[in-house]
């Protein structure tokens, strides 16, 4: 069944930023919970035939969240949010840093800034995303890199896990 959920995906080259909004069709809380909780992250934050692993989940200003996508070989690609601002069920902030399994940031690739908005709309849910890079070139390398295609992905299965909840 081919969604009719609003999927806008557009780069802003001129701020080095990629904006994301997309609808959900679950209520408010179910959506900050699932961008919040560790349980929930780990369901959906990894495009298949990935899985998401958090280690670490310590979701307030100054806390972070350390996990892994792991390949079906069992090979991981670490990653690290620090969140800088929650204003709770509204919007949050964090950087994402791809890493070793020490926590070491990957100095090559840079960080991500999320500026992440929740909004309620009838029975949906808007998230709007603003996602930052330091430089052009780092955006143009993660969206070489299959961003989009691998973020439309992760999305389909969280619609898949709100539709569950419905069943």
């Amino acid at each position: 069944m081919e969604s009719n959920l609003l999927m806008n995906f557009s780069v802003d080259k001129e701020n080095k930023t990629v904006n994301i909004k997309r609808e959900f069709n679950a209520p408010l809380s179910d959506v900050w919970s699932a961008w919040t909780e560790a349980d929930i992250l780990d369901q959906w934050w990894a495009p298949a035939p990935f899985k998401s692993e958090t280690t670490v989940m310590e979701f307030k200003e100054g806390g972070k969240r350390f996990y892994a996508m792991v390949a079906p070989d069992g090979q991981k690609r670490w990653s690290i949010f620090a969140y800088s601002s929650i204003s709770p069920k509204t919007n949050f902030k964090h950087s994402s840093t791809f890493c070793d399994a020490e926590g070491n940031p990957n100095t090559e690739l840079g960080s991500s800034y999320w500026d992440i908005h929740f909004t309620e709309k009838g029975d949906l849910t808007v998230v709007d995303i603003a996602i930052k890079r330091d430089s052009l070139e780092e955006l143009e390398k993660i969206i070489e890199m299959g961003f989009k295609e691998g973020i439309t992905a992760t999305m389909k299965t969280l619609d898949k896990i709100f539709e569950d909840q419905k069943s």
